[in-house]
């Protein structure tokens, strides 16, 4: 049985690694790239401004989410240390506030890091992002 399944696993590898290294890359991004075909797209309507500047609809939404979730998060922890304060010593609200500081921070952080890869996106595939935070 232990056999059977380092078979599968070597074959799936040599498919895996043959399939990289043979494979050829489409260089099907034509002229004017993601953003031209974005704004060929978008239809009548639509802000001419979708995605080009630094006031586009994209960079906006992505700041008011960031926003958003920077003040949820504040509010997360003022309220984790409230119930810290008030637990009198009663272990599960300790620990209970503990959980509720240590959430705040890792979706604090989880949204940090979102916003880090989705510049990074925005700088490599459209060409949008900038070296400036507009946070």
């Amino acid at each position: 049985m232990k056999r059977f399944f380092a078979g599968i696993v070597s074959i799936m590898l040599t498919i895996g690694v043959g399939t990289v290294v043979l494979s050829t890359p489409a260089f099907a991004l034509g002229e004017g790239g993601v953003t031209r075909g974005i704004n060929d797209a978008r239809g009548d309507g639509v802000p001419a401004n979708l995605t080009n500047g630094d006031s586009s609809l994209v960079k906006k939404i992505i700041n008011i989410m960031l926003y958003f979730i920077g003040i949820l998060a504040v509010v997360m922890l003022i309220f984790g240390g409230f119930r810290y304060v008030v637990s009198s010593g009663n272990k599960d609200a300790v620990t209970s506030a503990k959980n509720t500081i240590l959430y705040a921070v890792i979706g604090l952080l989880i949204a940090l890091f979102a916003y880090a890869i989705i510049q990074f996106v925005l700088n490599t595939v459209i060409g949008l992002g900038g070296n400036s935070t507009d946070v």
